[in-house]
C-alpha cells in the first residue's frame, strides 16, 4: 500500500504520490484516530502506528525512526494545545522529560544495532495489568489525587522502551502516574508536552545512526492524520471527568497491550 521497502528505494516518494495520490489515505485515517487517541489519553499514537508498520512488512527499526520523524510534528502540536488549555503541571514535566530524553536516546541506538524484543512480553503484561487496576479505579471512583513519589525512573524506562519498541512512553509513564494517585487531565497534558521533547531526541539519535531511510509514504500519511488530529485531543483531555478518563485509558492500555501480547505468543 505505497510502503517503500528498503530495498525498493528507487522509486521517488514524490512521484508515488503523484501518480497514485489516493495510497495516502489509508494512513492518513491511523495517523488522525491513532492521534486522536493519543491526545485525549496520553498514549497510543506509537504503539498503533508501529505496530501498523510492522505487521506490514517494516523493519521494526525503520518503523520507530519513521513514526517518531512523524511523531515531532504531531507532538509539538499537541504539547502546544495542553499548554493553551492549562493541562500542564510544570514541576512534574521538569522531573521526566530529561530522563525521558535520556532513555529515548539509549533505546534509538540499542534498536539501530540490536533487537531489542527479549523484555517486550513482560512489559506487554505489566502494561496489560496496570491497565485493568485504572479500569478498576475509574469505574468504581477510588482514585485518590496524591503526588506521585516515582517519576524519574518512569521517565528513563518510558523513554527508552518508546523508541525501542516503537510506542511506549505514553503507556508506561501515563499509566504509571495515574496508579501512583495523578490528577488523569494534568497527567495526560504533562506526559504530551513531554513527549515532544523525548521525540525530538529520539528522532535525532535516529537519524544520526540510520539516515533518511525510515522517510516514506505511509510516514507522510501518519504526519497529515496525525497533524489535523492533535488539537482535538486536549480539548477531550480538558473537559472528560476524570474517572472516565481513567476508564478510558485503563481499556486502551488493556486493549493495545493484550493485542501486542498475543502477537508475541501466538
Amino acid at each position: 500500500m505505497g510502503i517503500p521497502s528498503t530495498g525498493e528505494r528507487s522509486t521517488p516518494i514524490l512521484a508515488e504520490l503523484a501518480a497514485d495520490p489516493s495510497v495516502l489515505l489509508p494512513f492518513i485515517l491511523i495517523g488522525f484516530a491513532a492521534q486522536l487517541i493519543d491526545g485525549a489519553l496520553g498514549m497510543a499514537y506509537g504503539v498503533i502506528s508501529s505496530t501498523l508498520l510492522v505487521g506490514m512488512g517494516v523493519p521494526p527499526k525503520i518503523a520507530s525512526a519513521g513514526v517518531h520523524t512523524a511523531e515531532i510534528f504531531t507532538t509539538g502540536i499537541s504539547a502546544a494545545n495542553h499548554i493553551a488549555h492549562r493541562n500542564v503541571d510544570w514541576r512534574l514535566f521538569l522531573r521526566i522529560v530529561i530522563p525521558g530524553a535520556i532513555g529515548g536516546a539509549l533505546g534509538a541506538y540499542v534498536l539501530s544495532n540490536i533487537h531489542a524484543d527479549v523484555a517486550r512480553p513482560v512489559v506487554l503484561a505489566y502494561l496489560a495489568a496496570l491497565g485493568l487496576i485504572l479500569l478498576w479505579r475509574g469505574w468504581t471512583h477510588r482514585h485518590v489525587i496524591r503526588p506521585a513519589r516515582v517519576v524519574e525512573p518512569l521517565g528513563l524506562v518510558g523513554g527508552f522502551l518508546d523508541a525501542a519498541g516503537g510506542g511506549g512512553w505514553g503507556p508506561v509513564v501515563t499509566s504509571n502516574l495515574m496508579v501512583q494517585g495523578t490528577e488523569p487531565r494534568f497527567t495526560i497534558g504533562t506526559v504530551n508536552t513531554a513527549e515532544f521533547f523525548v521525540t525530538l531526541t529520539i528522532s535525532a539519535t535516529f537519524l544520526f545512526t540510520i539516515g533518511w531511510e525510515a522517510f516514506s509514504t505511509a510516514i507522510i500519511g501518519l504526519l497529515i492524520g496525525g497533524v489535523l488530529a492533535a488539537p482535538l485531543g486536549a480539548i477531550i483531555a480538558k473537559r472528560v471527568e476524570a474517572d472516565k478518563l481513567l476508564v478510558l485509558v485503563g481499556a486502551v492500555l488493556t486493549a493495545t497491550s493484550a493485542w501486542g501480547l498475543w502477537r508475541l505468543l501466538a
